[in-house]
C-alpha cells in the first residue's frame, strides 16, 4: 500500500479543466493532470439522464493532499456537483510514486 491517490474529475470546457490543472500543480497539491477531451458522460440529475461531453481530469498525489485538490476543484468548477473521486494507488513504480510524492506538498 501507498499514500500515492488518483482524483478523477470531470469539466464541462478544455478551458475549466485547464484551469483547474494549473492550479493544482502550481499550487503543489499535484504532481500531475492528465486532461483526456471529449468523454461522453451519461448521467441521472435531478430524476432525468443527461449527456454531456466532457473533459475527464485524473489527478496524480498523496492521500494528504486530497481534501485540499477536492475544496479546490469545488471552488473552481462552474458544475453544482463537481465529480470529485479519490482511489488509492497499491501499486506502482518506486520511482514515479516518489516523484509523486515529492511534487505533491501542499507547499
Amino acid at each position: 500500500m501507498t499514500s500515492t491517490r488518483v482524483v478523477l474529475s470531470t469539466a464541462g470546457s478544455a478551458e475549466e479543466a485547464r484551469k483547474i490543472a494549473l492550479a493544482l500543480v502550481e499550487r503543489s497539491f499535484a504532481a500531475c493532470v492528465n486532461i483526456v477531451p471529449q468523454i461522453e458522460s451519461v448521467y441521472r440529475w435531478q430524476s432525468k439522464v443527461e449527456t454531456s461531453h466532457e473533459f475527464l481530469l485524473i489527478v496524480k498525489t498523496t492521500a494528504e493532499q486530497v481534501a485540499k485538490i477536492f475544496e479546490t476543484i469545488q471552488d473552481l468548477h462552474s458544475y453544482e456537483l463537481a465529480e470529485c473521486i479519490a482511489l488509492e494507488i497499491t501499486a506502482g513504480s518506486d520511482a514515479y510514486l516518489q516523484w509523486i510524492a515529492e511534487n505533491s506538498t501542499g507547499a
